[in-house]
């Protein structure tokens, strides 16, 4: 049995003609983790195609095609099942889209996974291959992240990346922050891999440098601090994703850094207070946000900050606000993104009531796009200023303001700045919005 899996791009990340170069890129996990999971007794041969790294043909040789979906690449989904299906071949979607949207990704695959995918997944293939195969299979209520295999990463070509060596310790987090995608599809409850897994995973990759791609890894400070004195032997350098509480925890923030954390990446979102309360992010401070980054830095730790524009209190002066703090504190890899309203996020729910969505076209939910109306500033006001935060932090005189401080990761530092130097002064050839016409249709 031939099946081959897709991880569809939106306008914006897509090989041709997208903005997003290979030092930003790490291998995903999704595709080779599915080609992994199925049952041996079958004999599957996949072939796996990125449409971040290049064009998915439309003539596939597969019996089975499978894409897992988000919203930005949503549209691009339907529009390749659709051409799919027009030839005789059978589309099965899943992922985060499909998983909140279930009932509008039904109507364009012959069957769909809503979830994770760890149990049904080989379920519908044996349903397949024996000719049975049901439109949708769901989570089970007592999931579990155990009996896993290890991700086919061979099937992806590694030139195309930055690194292959892409892990996963969790899924999920214990906070409920209004704008995440991950409490609403998935609930708050953190899933565990067995830590002995994740180390054996590590070994058998062999590399040196590594990345977790969990959504926060200090979730759980006891599986955190295990996790932690597990690598600590592995003598691996590695990024990951955490939140700001790891600051108040100075034992966990040492150990992390002994671990051999050598980059974090942070969601400050916001260096407003008030902004914080409205997108229930609480835990955030910003009055502790300077201290965090120097002790991080003091341990080695280098830092990729993420902000979000169009808070409720966000005004025009937040934009240039923002990029000097970035400036001031040397956060060494800034990344801007506009508030998007999620489908089945409480932040979608509240602007629909307020008749605040401009537009439902999955296309712009990329994280650089306007899809709503905003409350202190216009549309246009809110999409330059973003873009103008793009360009400043990441000037040449913005860049070499930071180098200096990036230590052991200098050339890993360079490459990305370079990487988010040309996404920035592309950007504004992605902004394709007739905003008059977007708020006719959503009207």
């Amino acid at each position: 049995m031939k099946v081959a899996l897709v991880s569809p791009k939106g306008p914006l990340y897509r090989n041709r003609g997208g903005i997003f170069k290979k030092s930003l890129r790490y291998q995903p996990l999704t595709l080779t983790t599915l080609a992994a999971l199925a049952p041996a007794e079958l004999a599957i041969d996949f072939v796996l195609h990125d449409e971040g790294t290049g064009d998915v043909p439309l003539d596939l040789d597969a019996d089975l095609i499978g894409m897992t979906v988000i919203t930005g690449s949503a549209a691009r989904a339907y529009e390749l099942a659709a051409a799919f299906r027009a030839r005789g071949k059978t589309v099965v979607l899943g992922g985060p889209h499909v998983t909140l949207l279930p009932d509008e990704a039904q109507a364009h695959a012959d069957a769909i996974c809503v979830g994770y995918a760890e149990e049904s997944w080989p379920r519908l293939l044996r349903d397949f291959a024996a000719g049975r195969m049901r439109p949708r299979y769901d989570q089970a209520a007592d999931f579990q992240l155990t009996n896993l295999p290890f991700a086919r990463r061979d099937l992806l070509d590694g030139r195309n990346y930055l690194t292959q060596a892409v892990f996963e310790a969790t899924r999920a987090c214990a906070h409920d922050c209004e704008f995440c995608v991950a409490p609403s599809a998935w609930g708050r409850r953190q899933f565990q891999k067995p830590i002995d897994h994740v180390v054996e995973d590590i070994r058998r990759v062999g590399a040196k440098k590594i990345l977790f791609v969990d959504l926060n890894l200090i979730s759980d400070r006891a599986y955190a601090r295990d996790l932690f004195t597990a690598l600590v032997p592995l003598k691996v350098r590695w990024f990951g994703l955490s939140t700001s509480l790891i600051g108040r925890d100075p034992e966990l923030m040492e150990l992390m850094a002994r671990s051999g954390c050598a980059g974090l990446l942070i969601g400050f979102e916001t260096i407003s207070s008030a902004g914080l309360g409205t997108i229930r992010k609480r835990f955030n401070d910003p009055g502790r946000y300077a201290e965090l980054i120097r002790d991080l830095h003091r341990l080695g730790i280098s830092i990729q900050g993420c902000f979000v524009f169009g808070n409720d209190d966000d005004t025009e002066a937040t934009f240039d606000e923002t990029v000097d703090f970035v400036l001031e504190t040397r956060i060494d890899l800034p990344r801007f993104a506009l508030l998007t309203p999620f489908p089945g996020t409480p932040l979608h729910a509240r602007l629909a009531r307020e008749g605040r969505i401009l537009t439902r076209d999955w296309n712009l939910y990329d994280g650089q796009h306007v899809v709503f109306e905003p409350k202190a500033m216009s549309v246009a006001a809110l999409q330059a200023g973003h873009e103008r935060a793009w360009r400043k932090a990441y000037s040449w005189r913005g860049i070499l303001s930071r180098l200096p401080h990036a230590g052991r990761q200098l050339p890993l530092s360079l490459a990305a700045n370079l990487g988010y130097r040309f996404y920035a002064h592309h950007l504004h050839t992605h902004y394709t919005c007739d905003w008059p016409q977007v708020r006719a249709e959503a009207a």
